[in-house]
């Protein structure tokens, strides 16, 4: 790896740190790309040529010192255990050439939590890169570990993309709804984790595709499910596990003043409405999960314009059913 820092140690605690680390060895792909056949396999022809175009030195970053996170403490009240983990590794990293390693993690809870959007802004946080694999539509195991050249349509799976296609040798990787995942009779959709979750065996990781060596040592995976069941124990005693409560009804009015004035800031249109959300919306927004308040607030900030008024009425807020007003809240 290479230790020169893009950005000094002593800068904000707000700009990251880049150290510059091979995520694959050069003289690996012209081996296997000498070896190729004049024809055929020119899906792996042209991935072997990109590799040495584009070369195996990626950003490996970190905050430049323990960052201020209270607005995600605010944003993400229910993930309070989580982010003081995040923290933990954090300080580890600090004053030291070490890159930022992040133990694996399980968020467990019901859907509509946040546990994406957690994983989203940990990248922001981190100055990092995102990719999500979605285990809820994977039907075979080569979305991580991609397919054999051998086989129609294969392509390298998802670990690979992001590290050869992407700026990062530590992205977050999130993957999602890890206890939907369908194993067959011939092909396990989790094998690949065996190896990518222990720190040692994932220095050297084997796509499918490629057959060559990548360093997804420093990926940082975020892993989430409903039920815990259906995971192998192999894989759980390779992750932290959060259970993650869906938020009291005062987190939830927390979340979704945050969410408002997120909104709010993030549109022009946003200074055309009030700075803070009446009590009563307030009230109506916290019955909900937090993945569906984003869509209340959008109907009623439009509601609230064609009205002509720069104030969110709960008459502007879709209508909730009564049966799921509560659900899932901490009383």
């Amino acid at each position: 790896m290479d230790s020169r820092s893009l950005v000094p140690a002593s800068s904000s605690f707000q700009l990251p740190v880049a150290n510059l680390r091979s995520v694959f060895q050069t003289h690996d792909v012209e081996r296997k790309l000498a070896k190729l056949p004049d024809r055929d396999h020119e899906n792996l022809r042209s991935t072997y040529e990109r590799m040495l175009e584009r070369g195996p030195e990626r950003f490996q970053v970190k905050p430049s010192g323990i960052p201020e996170m209270a607005a995600l403490y605010a944003q993400l009240p229910n993930f309070t255990e989580v982010l003081d983990d995040v923290r933990r590794h954090v300080a580890l990293a600090q004053d030291s050439r070490d890159g930022l390693e992040v133990t694996p993690m399980l968020l467990l809870g019901p859907p509509g939590i946040g546990k994406t959007h957690f994983a989203k802004k940990l990248a922001e946080l981190l100055g990092t890169g995102m990719s999500l694999v979605p285990m809820n539509s994977m039907t075979a195991g080569w979305l991580l570990s991609g397919a054999s050249s051998q086989w129609k349509g294969a392509k390298p799976g998802k670990v690979f993309e992001a590290l050869v296609e992407g700026q990062y040798a530590n992205p977050v990787m999130l993957v999602d709804e890890i206890d939907k995942a369908g194993a067959d009779s011939q092909y396990d959709p989790l094998g690949a984790l065996y190896n990518l979750l222990e720190h040692d065996t994932a220095h050297a990781f084997i796509d499918e595709f490629a057959e060559v060596p990548i360093d997804a040592s420093q990926v940082i995976w975020i892993t989430t499910a409903n039920d815990e069941r259906s995971i192998p124990e192999p894989i759980l005693n390779r992750m932290n596990v959060f259970e993650i409560e869906a938020p009291s009804p005062e987190a939830a009015r927390q979340i979704a003043r945050q969410l408002y004035a997120s909104i709010r800031a993030d549109h022009d249109w946003g200074r055309l409405l009030a700075a803070e959300p009446s009590a009563d919306v307030l009230d109506q927004l916290a019955t909900l999960a937090p993945r569906e308040m984003r869509r209340a607030l959008m109907t009623g900030f439009g509601n609230a314009r064609l009205a002509g008024r720069d104030e969110v009425r709960v008459d502007d807020l879709p209508r909730v059913a009564g049966a799921r007003s509560r659900i899932g809240f901490v009383q």
